[in-house]
């Protein structure tokens, strides 16, 4: 099993939106932030995907199989940046492609920006998410008490973070994957 990442090619876009919306809402969408209650992209939407830094692909195994993200929270300051990772795919859930695309993504994340911090924010009904951050290191930071609505019942807002310095230190003793 290998898992890679790289930047989307408008060549990858088709197969984007079909693994991501191609078969209505997948299972992917009961976590990612659910409680948005966003509406899918459409196909034009995700052609801006394609050579932008801040989004890549997930493949396994030459697969398409998800995305990662990186976004400013503070908007034109640039100052406060978390990423985030969607595996479309659920049927490789559980087989650590998303802990080795997150890893190798805040590497790369780093080595594209000049700050001291990466965070991460999910919810406190995705434990998968919450291991993933936390078996890559990364600190729990905050947890704002139920401010996620979803299916009837208010959940945590979760944010994890790395320093750039924790980081290269991590990545210089031994592979986490």
């Amino acid at each position: 099993m290998t898992v890679t990442i790289r930047p989307f090619q408008q060549s990858d876009i088709p197969t984007l939106w079909d693994i991501a919306y191609g078969h209505g809402r997948g299972e992917w969408n009961n976590w990612n932030g659910p409680y948005f209650n966003d509406k899918p992209e459409t196909l034009e939407e995700l052609r801006s995907y394609a050579h932008d830094p801040f989004k890549n692909g997930i493949w396994l195994d030459e697969r398409l199989v998800g995305g990662l993200f990186a976004y400013y929270d503070d908007g034109k300051l640039q100052r406060w940046l978390d990423v985030g990772i969607v595996i479309f795919v659920d049927d490789i859930w559980g087989q650590g492609v998303g802990t080795a695309a997150l890893q190798q993504w805040l590497t790369r994340v780093f080595s594209m920006i000049d700050l001291p911090h990466i965070g991460l924010t999910t919810w406190s009904g995705n434990i998968r998410m919450m291991r993933v951050a936390e078996k890559l290191g990364m600190k729990k930071e905050a947890q704002i008490r139920q401010v996620r609505y979803w299916q009837g019942r208010y959940w945590d807002s979760v944010k994890y973070g790395v320093l750039r310095d924790e980081w290269t230190a991590q990545e210089k003793n031994t592979p986490i994957v």
